[in-house]
Parts: C-alpha cells; sequence; structure tokens
C-alpha cells in the first residue's frame, strides 16, 4: 500500500464530530490517515471534513475518493458492499481496492470523468459487478449509484462522493452540498452568503421556510428568510436580500441556536408561536435550527416545514456540514466587508463630499473602484468655484491601490486646490504640481511615482473652457447641433509627461456652448485586457455621442458602462453641461418611517405641478420616486434625502440613503437594489437610471425626458 512501508503507524486523531462507537466505523476513526493523502485528520480542508462527517453520520453506503489516486474512506454501509475487501480498502487508491472490475464499461471510466472533469452522475437500477463477503464469485449487483465531484474550501476538485442507495432524493442532497461549496466559494458579503444559503437549504431540503440570522456586532440581529413559492426572477437573485433588523433578546430558534451554539430539531410543534410575524411563521410545526459554528460571525440557518418531519441522521448530518460551510463563507465576508469598508471610507473621504450646485453648469461625477473593491485607489476627481468667478475641473490618477495611493491621492488633490484658487492658469497648476510630486518621490525615496492629471477652467460667460494635461486622457465633449442631433469628439490636447518628470504642460482653449457636456475620465473607463486603447476610446465617443440626453449624471453611467468587459482599475467619471437655460431644483429630507414614500408622493405632486411639469411625467416620476425610497427605507434602514431637479429638456430625480449595507459587490453597481417589480418599473417608466455609491450609503437616480411639444 503506497505511503505505509517503513513508517510506524501514528497515533489515530478522531474526526470532530464523527461517532466514536463500535462498529465498521471503528476502523476509520483508528486508521493512519496522516500516511496517505489526505493527510492528519487535523489538517484537513473545512469542507473536507464536513464530507467526511457526512459520510460517518449517514446510514447508506457513502465514500469519499479523493486526490488522483482516488483513495478510499467510506462508513459502515458502504464497508457491507466492500465484504471481505474492508478494511483493507481504507486509504487505497480505488483501481487497486476494484482492480478486477475497474476496467469494466461503467466502472473506472464513469469515476475518472467524474473527478477530472467535474460531471455529476447518477444512474438508477445500475448493475455493477460486485464481491461478496466469504465468496470469491463475482455477482451482478443491482442499485442505485451517484458520483459527485468534491470541492474543497476554494472549490477546487479535490475527490469524488460515492453513494450507493435507493433513494434518488438523498443522492441529489448529497450532490448539492459540493455544490453549494462551490457557489459560497465566490461569495464576498454577507448579503452574497445569505442569497446563496437561502437558495440552496430550500431546494435541497424542499423546505417551506429557510431563515438565516447572523448578529449586528452591536448586540442585535438581522435576519433573512425565504419561503416557499416566492416568485423571484433572475433580477431579484442579483439583488441583496431584505433584512430584517431585530433586538439582542429575540427568541426566535434561529436566534437562540446562534447564541448557545447547539442545534435544536423540532419534530412536531409551534416552533415560531412567539415570535411569528405572519401567517407563514404561524403555519411552521417542525423546524430545525443550526449554529454557523464560527467564532467571528455568530449566526443561524433554519429549516422549517408545515407538516411534522423526523429529521434523520443522513439530514442532520447534511444539515450541519451546510451550517459548517456558510459558515466559513461568512467568516470571510465579514472580514471583507470590515477591510472594504475602512478602505473605501478612506478613499471616498479624500473625494468631494458635494459637487457646486449653479445655475448654468450641472455637474456630476461617478466613481467605481477596481481589485474587488477592496482597497482604496488613488483615482480622483474635484469641482471647485475660482475666484474669478470660473469653475475649476480636474480628474486625475495616481498609480497604485494601496492606502499609500490614496493618502498622495489626498495630497496632490489638496494641493491643486491650493494652487488654483491663488493662480487658475492651468499651466500654472500643473507647472505647480510637477514641483510637488517630485518632491513627494524624493521624499519616499522613489522615482516610480506615477501620477497623471487633467485640470481646466469653463467660464460659461465667455462660453470656453480652458485645459491642460499631465499624462492623461484628452477630455471627450459631446455637442449639440443646431439640428437638435448631438455627436462628441475628444478635445485635441496634449497630453505631456505624467507629473514629476519636469514637463512643461500646454495649454488649450475650446469652444464650451449652452448643449454642451464634458466628460473627464480615468483610464480604467476605456481599458481593457487583450483589447486596444484606440478600440476602447472608440467605444466611448460612441456611446456618448449616442446617449439619449446630455444630462451629466446619465452620461457619467453610459461612460462607465461604454466598453464592454470588466476591469481591474479604478473607474472615475466627471461631467459638466453647460445647460440651455437654468434648471429649478427642490429637496425634501425623508424620516425612516412606514408613513414616509405617502408624504413624498405628496409632496412630490405639489412640487412637479407648480413648476407645471406635464402630468405623463408626474405620475410616472411620483410612481418612480416611490419604488426607490420604499427601497432605501427597507435596505438602509436609515433616514433618506429626495432630491428633484427640472430642466426645459429633463426632470431629474435622485434618492440618496445613508446605509452602508448593500454598496458592497464584486464589481461595479449596476443593478437596483429592490425588488424584482421595482426594477422593471424604473426602467420601463424612466429614460436613464443608475446608481451612484457615496462616502456613506448610496444614490439611485432616474431620468424622464419631457415631451419637446409640452416644454415650457
Amino acid at each position: 500500500m503506497p505511503g505505509t512501508v517503513g513508517r510506524a503507524p501514528t497515533p489515530a486523531t478522531p474526526v470532530p464530530g464523527a461517532s466514536t462507537g463500535p462498529g465498521a466505523d471503528a476502523p476509520v476513526l483508528a486508521h493512519d490517515w496522516a500516511s496517505t493523502p489526505l493527510g492528519p485528520p487535523e489538517a484537513w480542508d473545512p469542507a473536507i471534513r464536513a464530507v467526511v462527517e457526512l459520510i460517518l453520520a449517514s446510514p447508506m453506503p457513502m465514500a469519499l475518493a479523493y486526490g488522483d489516486d482516488l483513495v478510499l474512506l467510506y462508513n459502515a454501509g458502504y464497508a457491507e458492499l466492500l465484504g471481505s475487501k474492508h478494511p483493507g480498502a481504507l486509504g487505497r487508491p480505488a483501481a487497486e481496492v476494484y482492480a478486477e472490475i475497474w476496467a469494466l464499461p461503467g466502472v473506472g471510466e464513469v469515476i475518472e470523468r467524474t473527478y477530472r472533469q467535474g460531471v455529476p452522475f447518477l444512474e438508477k437500477e445500475s448493475t455493477v459487478p460486485l464481491v461478496r463477503e466469504h465468496s470469491a464469485v463475482v455477482e451482478q449487483a443491482v442499485f442505485t449509484r451517484g458520483y459527485s465531484p468534491v470541492r474543497d474550501s476554494a472549490g477546487k476538485i479535490v475527490g469524488m462522493l460515492t453513494v450507493a442507495a435507493e433513494t434518488t432524493h438523498v443522492t441529489e442532497q448529497l450532490q448539492s452540498l459540493s455544490e453549494v461549496a462551490a457557489a459560497l466559494a465566490g461569495t464576498l458579503t454577507l448579503d452574497d452568503v445569505a442569497r446563496v444559503a437561502l437558495r440552496h437549504t430550500i431546494n435541497t431540503f424542499d423546505a417551506d421556510q429557510v431563515a438565516f440570522a447572523v448578529d449586528e456586532g452591536g448586540g442585535g440581529w438581522r435576519t433573512v428568510r425565504r419561503v416557499r413559492g416566492e416568485l423571484l426572477d433572475e433580477a431579484d437573485e442579483r439583488l441583496p436580500p431584505l433584512w430584517r433588523r431585530v433586538s439582542a433578546d429575540w427568541s426566535a430558534p434561529v436566534v437562540r441556536v446562534a447564541g448557545s451554539g447547539d442545534p435544536s430539531f423540532t419534530r412536531d410543534g409551534q416552533p415560531l408561536r412567539e415570535t411569528a410575524v405572519d401567517r407563514h411563521d404561524q403555519k411552521i410545526r417542525s423546524m430545525a435550527a443550526l449554529p454557523l459554528g464560527t467564532s467571528v460571525v455568530r449566526g443561524g440557518l433554519a429549516v422549517g416545514f408545515q407538516a411534522p418531519h423526523a429529521w434523520s441522521a443522513a439530514e442532520r448530518a447534511l444539515l450541519a456540514a451546510s451550517g459548517e460551510l456558510i459558515g466559513q463563507a461568512a467568516e470571510r465576508a465579514r472580514r471583507f466587508e470590515t477591510q472594504h469598508g475602512t478602505a473605501q471610507l478612506l478613499q471616498r473621504s479624500m473625494l468631494p463630499a458635494h459637487l457646486p450646485d449653479l445655475p448654468r453648469l450641472r455637474i456630476a461625477a461617478r466613481y467605481d473602484p477596481g481589485v474587488d473593491g477592496n482597497a482604496a485607489g488613488g483615482d480622483f476627481y474635484d469641482a471647485f468655484l475660482l475666484p474669478g468667478g470660473g469653475l475649476g475641473v480636474v480628474l486625475g490618477d495616481v498609480a497604485g491601490h494601496d492606502v499609500q495611493a490614496a493618502a498622495r491621492m489626498g495630497q496632490v488633490r489638496a494641493a491643486l486646490r491650493a494652487l488654483a484658487l491663488a493662480d487658475p492658469a492651468p499651466d500654472a497648476v500643473l507647472a505647480g504640481l510637477d514641483r510637488l510630486v517630485t518632491s513627494l518621490g524624493a521624499e519616499a525615496g522613489t522615482h516610480e511615482l506615477f501620477v497623471t492629471v487633467v485640470f481646466g477652467v469653463i467660464d460659461a460667460d465667455r462660453r470656453e473652457m480652458t485645459l491642460a494635461s499631465a499624462g492623461h486622457p484628452a477630455p471627450l465633449i459631446r455637442r449639440s447641433n443646431p439640428d437638435g442631433r448631438s455627436h462628441a469628439e475628444y478635445v485635441d490636447l496634449p497630453a505631456g509627461p505624467p507629473l514629476g518628470l519636469g514637463g512643461r504642460p500646454v495649454t488649450t482653449t475650446v469652444a464650451f456652448r449652452p448643449g454642451d457636456t464634458l466628460l473627464l475620465f480615468s483610464d480604467g473607463v476605456v481599458e481593457r485586457r487583450r483589447q486596444s486603447l484606440t478600440a476602447g476610446l472608440d467605444a466611448l465617443v460612441d456611446a456618448v455621442a449616442k446617449a439619449v440626453g446630455s444630462d451629466p449624471r446619465a452620461l457619467c453611467a453610459v461612460a462607465t458602462a461604454a466598453v464592454p468587459g470588466g476591469t481591474e482599475d479604478d473607474v472615475a467619471v466627471l461631467a459638466v453641461e453647460h445647460a440651455l437655460k437654468p434648471s429649478r431644483s427642490a429637496s425634501m429630507e425623508v424620516p425612516a418611517e412606514p408613513t414616509a414614500p405617502s408624504r413624498v408622493r405628496h409632496w412630490m405632486t405639489g412640487q412637479l405641478g407648480e413648476w407645471q411639469v406635464p402630468e405623463s411625467v408626474i405620475g410616472a416620476a411620483v410612481l418612480c420616486t416611490n419604488e426607490l425610497t420604499t427601497n432605501a427605507l427597507l435596505h438602509a434602514g436609515t433616514a433618506a434625502r429626495v432630491e428633484i431637479d427640472l430642466s426645459a429638456e429633463r426632470l431629474l430625480v435622485s434618492v440618496a440613503d445613508s446605509g452602508t449595507r448593500g454598496t458592497v459587490t464584486r464589481t461595479r453597481t449596476d443593478t437596483l437594489s429592490s425588488r424584482g417589480r421595482g426594477l422593471g418599473l424604473i426602467e420601463q417608466l424612466s429614460d436613464a437610471w443608475g446608481t451612484d455609491p457615496t462616502v456613506r450609503g448610496s444614490t439611485v437616480w432616474f431620468e424622464i425626458l419631457v415631451p419637446a411639444a409640452e416644454r415650457r
């Protein structure tokens, strides 16, 4: 047997959570696993440990074939099928154990395919040759067999699970264990974990209700559930779940087990009698509740049925394994969210909290973090009024994705504003910044401080702007033609060298007339792997030219989505529109109260009516705003702010919350955090919509064009 010659047996280490009683499992627990590819039990991956616990606790024949050699670990039920081959088969490659039948069709090839390709296999009433105990005759045994790939916590296939049983239902449950492990391996936030946990559990156990709860860190809890029969479409599955916050003394089973660390099983009764919130809870008669089993996140998982249910040993083992996998994912998610919150708060605190509110120059910006959103970056933007009445606009990029890059970005941004307030000439400002970056590089002892920036001054009265660039992509201008059509063009602006290299910036002055919109952007907007920069620039100018309107907020959303494919770089966009006519604006603070949406509807209807907005626009706007306000109160749980801005061409409405949950995503935020109905409603009734993350919380906005025949 490989790996055993010449070694003294290593003292056996009990498998955590496994039975230690007599029977066929005893040789499994006593086996020297340290001498096999599995290694000592105390070093097993959590996902593998969970699978082993499931195997040993199951009354059905089950076996794990691990590693490239497919060494065997199995339970008492499987030992009976092996007959005289047990216990010698423990820790040996499957091809050696089944040498006499391995080459037969449907035996070794199926096992190898499942392991190598990760394709589950299930065959009912399969006929497989088998050598019975005390017999040398090969018999044709008939039973249902299932093979499933086994994945570790990182989602890598490391083995194959074999189940020999007369029930397909249990086999499918076991196959789902590896599937949920793979799904959880791709989660980043607690929202992601909850979504996977609810979907997996309710489908695997065919339950009537599933609940998931985690501690809030301050003594309270938040919980989310899924009920059988809920209509969830594809959009819903992408959206954050609807959490409900509860007090620390809430006595629901899912919270009780999270606090005690001990599972509970109710075969028949009223487990939710004291904590029921609706008829779904009141109908639950049987419930299993398990703790997540992690020291970082206190939490629990509960599975309920509306009829009495006997929790078998196999089901309890499967639930325990699922709970451990979900707990490991929740622990990773909590750490990620903590790191993400610190990095993003640092990043966004160095960006302007508010942009100037001017009658003729409308301004919007968008920043999306790269590198999974888990690090501070160096992209920055700013817009500020100058002493002479002009508007200074800037967008830059300090290379790096760490705290040091963010700190340098803050230094460069602060210095640029100070220089511009003293002398706003773009070439003078960049020359001063060049000296600063040279000094910072000398102080840090490096010549690799890479900083690019474009700075401009907009003079609305003169209808022109002056720009200068230090190694940054040229800005884009969307221009309105006399015939009503639009086109976009890049400013003919020499890029020059990046800051810190002693370059001499050159200024360019171009026309900036009413109806035009300026777009400054970072290279993350147009650069993609395996794609030329020219292709990205062409895609951006084409998307901006074809945009429905020239509103800066809408163009920021268009720009960030113009080039297909993901990017690991930060994305920053700043847009300034020279409006044809001054716009009118109003805002309302929305308290976190149940009556808030109706108050918003009343206020908005009155305000838009006073402004003589067409009835068709008012109706659509009020309906969309109601959805956004309700969504903000549900998800953030804090007060919100509704802002409306009316120009001659369009009505822009934004709803901002101050919550932090639901804004953390693997990629840029491109979905509305509401139910599927709300998402479809906004898409149907508005001409453009999007989400903008802020320092605290997020802003969701939509735009409705005013029909030309009804413009006043």
